[in-house]
């Protein structure tokens, strides 16, 4: 397959572009700014510039543009720039393969805040209400915005990402010098559920997305089963062989981090039921083994 990559650059992009080519695919990277490089275009999501003759020859377009949601504090600002990165980078994207009108498929990144922060002990199918909330409406917005390709008869997958777990990058790498000091701590009571996922098998899963032309609408790609925090904290531990035996209060976490510690506390427990549904395995299907690997 021919597949154009959005939002290339970055901690999902690098490890999906490298997995395609693996693979066999052939991948062309969007990038802002001048295209150096073979394997490159340029395009301007903001101005609505993007080379619709590429877009119209490809097989599929991934699109995973967008600012980091982890930086803090999240102003008002800033969540313009949140919002604005990914509704205008899927919104150039679906003008260029409807303009097109070859076949194009989408595969759009959304994320499990869709749910909301605070699902309790609730295991959330695609099929789950949504939530409430600033990520929530960010989330139903990223996904809205595809609907003029939806609309158009296109192939369109959302990939509602998780935690994808790696030592290099996402919600795992700055925690490790943590834990490799012996300081790795429960958050709170611990209970709140998490939807992680190894990133080798989110590369795996979004390729899953894309080889199979019949797949389309909403995939959660997290772990068969979600996992506490006081589990992942103990996983994470063993993977080092480091003591995890601190609990981080909440009123503490609260005091602290202010709005932030909602992130932290908050429980969205993710079952990708139709990717399982779908015929996909993963490689690695339980907690233990998803850390180790991320660690490894």
């Amino acid at each position: 397959m021919h597949v154009v990559v959005a939002g290339a650059s970055g901690f999902l992009g690098t490890a999906l572009v490298a997995h395609l080519r693996e693979q066999g695919h052939e991948v062309t990277r969007l990038v802002r700014g001048e295209a150096t490089s073979a394997d490159a275009s340029s395009w301007d999501p903001a101005a609505g510039r993007i080379d619709g003759t590429l877009v119209g020859r490809a097989d599929a377009v991934v699109n995973l543009s967008g600012a980091s949601i982890a930086r803090w504090p999240r102003t008002e600002k800033y969540k313009r720039v949140l919002w604005d990165s990914r509704v205008d980078s899927t919104t150039t994207i679906v003008k260029a393969i409807v303009q097109a009108d070859t076949g194009t498929a989408l595969l759009s990144s959304s994320a499990m805040g869709i749910y909301g922060s605070e699902r309790g002990q609730e295991r959330l199918s695609e099929d789950a209400a949504q939530g409430d909330g600033f990520l929530a409406d960010l989330c139903r917005a990223w996904e809205g915005a595809t609907t003029p390709a939806r609309e158009a008869g296109h192939r369109v997958v959302f990939l509602r990402t998780g935690l994808p777990l790696h030592r290099d990058g996402g919600m795992l790498k700055p925690l490790l010098p943590a834990f490799k000091a012996g300081l790795g701590a429960r958050l709170g009571d611990g209970r709140q559920l998490m939807s992680v996922l190894a990133l080798h098998d989110w590369v795996r899963a979004v390729t899953h997305l894309l080889e199979h032309d019949d797949l389309s609408g909403p995939f959660n790609l997290s772990l068969p089963e979600p996992v506490t925090n006081a589990a992942f904290t103990d996983a994470v531990g063993d993977a080092l062989s480091r003591p995890t035996v601190l609990v981080a209060p909440r009123f503490a976490l609260r005091t602290v981090l202010g709005a932030l510690a909602d992130d932290l506390l908050g429980s969205v427990g993710m079952v990708p039921q139709s990717l399982l549904d779908s015929g996909f395995r993963f490689e690695h299907a339980d907690l233990h083994s998803t850390v180790r690997a991320a660690v490894a």
